[in-house]
């Protein structure tokens, strides 16, 4: 969260920033300014993300420049908006700024509200850049002027250089001057909508909305995939899922969740696949109609949550096995972390809660006693060959009912909270 501490006046009087106010938000990106030849088109679609995540402000204005965005807030309340801000990948820091005339009385004024609204500080630092080499004084000489102007107009500052307590940033641009004192980190990553569209098989489990935020992060579009099995999995476990992909949309763009009737599939391979072989062809399954829809839907990969380890079907030999049904990429984000870390980042982005409420989905109501670990495929091509399961996948691909997710729309809270 960003917060400001209130302001403590430690200011000599006369110094004529008593009107003062911060007045913008500067937008540092992040990898985009490493990508060359795509860097016009990763600025381009991070601008159009951020004018959809200030939707809700509207007297907000954003514009932008080579190497920084600026949002000018015309009143509008900036904890809020660097709240929103700091949901979008593509950005490395923010800084809540005042915006000054190139002037030196101007930004030395500027510099010294900056310093005195930093209510702990007791020692500080000065940091120029001059992009606009048209300004008569020099970086380091501005450091040294702007240092004596502090000292000699406030009471019970120190320069620090080495850690100071605040660093007053002053950038000198070609239209203005910019001044900020603390720097919020970003999301990081890459816009999303830059690197093309993944199919997330979203379960209402803990890992597969974690990984979504991770693909998203990487500046894929996401739309996602859930196999539904009622009466095996209720309403309310699907309402879990629902909330799921509407608290993704805060990341990223509208999201197409694609529900999938499970059910008959589902019954067929647990009637005629042994039991401990029954989950990796259910997995199979899944990967196929995934694919299948990946294709009607112009998608070029598919995203899991699965942990390498974490379960029986996340061993390096099931995940051999199952992969081999379909010629598509599948991106694993979580393949390295262990469970602590896909439970921290899930408290961090809003899915945790959610994702807890006691509902089981199709992977977690069938799951055998004793699961194989380590498949053979040649008893998995074995037992699928004496079944035929085209008429159940395609009624399965024929059923798919598509939902939209739209950020602004609320999401729908748990309708059977008093039931608990």
């Amino acid at each position: 969260m960003y917060n400001f501490s209130r302001r403590v006046t430690r200011i000599k009087r006369g110094n004529g920033v008593d009107n003062m106010q911060y007045d913008h938000i500067v937008i540092r990106y992040g990898e985009m300014s490493l990508k060359g030849k795509n860097r016009k088109h990763f600025i381009a679609q991070l601008k159009e993300n951020l004018q959809k995540k200030l939707f809700e402000f509207p007297d907000a204005q954003l514009y932008k420049t080579r190497d920084r965005m600026y949002i000018q807030l015309n009143g509008e309340n900036h904890e809020k908006v660097m709240e929103r801000c700091q949901e979008v990948f593509g950005i490395q820091s923010l800084s809540l700024a005042i915006k000054v005339p190139n002037d030196l009385d101007e930004i030395k004024k500027g510099s010294l509200y900056a310093l005195t609204e930093n209510k702990e500080a007791r020692t500080f630092k000065i940091t120029t850049k001059r992009p606009n080499k048209q300004f008569p004084h020099g970086s380091q000489e501005m450091n040294q002027i702007l240092g004596g102007y502090l000292l000699s107009n406030s009471e019970g500052y120190q320069v620090d250089v080495h850690e100071p307590d605040v660093e007053i940033r002053v950038e000198i641009r070609h239209d203005a001057a910019y001044i900020t004192s603390r720097k919020v980190p970003g999301a990081g990553g890459l816009p999303v909508g830059t690197t093309g569209k993944t199919l997330l098989l979203l379960s209402g489990g803990i890992d597969s909305p974690v990984a979504g935020y991770l693909a998203m992060k990487r500046g894929v579009s996401l739309e996602a995939i859930h196999f539904f099995s009622p009466p095996y999995t209720s309403e309310r476990a699907k309402q879990k899922v629902l909330d799921l992909a509407q608290v993704l949309t805060r990341y990223g763009h509208d999201i197409k969740l694609h529900i999938v009737p499970f059910t008959r599939l589902q019954q067929k391979i647990y009637q005629y696949i042994p039991e401990g072989y029954a989950m990796t062809v259910m997995r199979r399954m899944m990967l196929r109609i995934g694919e299948e829809l990946a294709k009607k839907r112009s998608i070029l990969s598919l995203t899991t949550g699965e942990s390498l380890g974490q379960v029986a079907s996340q061993t390096m030999e099931s995940m051999n096995v199952i992969n081999e049904v379909t010629n598509y990429p599948i991106i694993r984000p979580l393949v390295a972390m262990d469970k602590l870390e896909i439970i921290d980042i899930s408290k961090k982005i809003g899915t945790y809660d959610i994702s807890i409420r006691p509902y089981e989905d199709c992977c977690t109501v069938f799951v055998p006693k004793q699961p194989k670990t380590r498949p053979r495929r040649e008893k998995i091509h074995q037992f699928e060959d004496q079944v035929d399961f085209s008429k159940e996948l395609q009624e399965a691909v024929d059923g798919i009912e598509t939902l939209t997710f739209k950020e602004e729309q609320t999401a729908t809270e748990n309708k059977f909270d008093d039931l608990l």
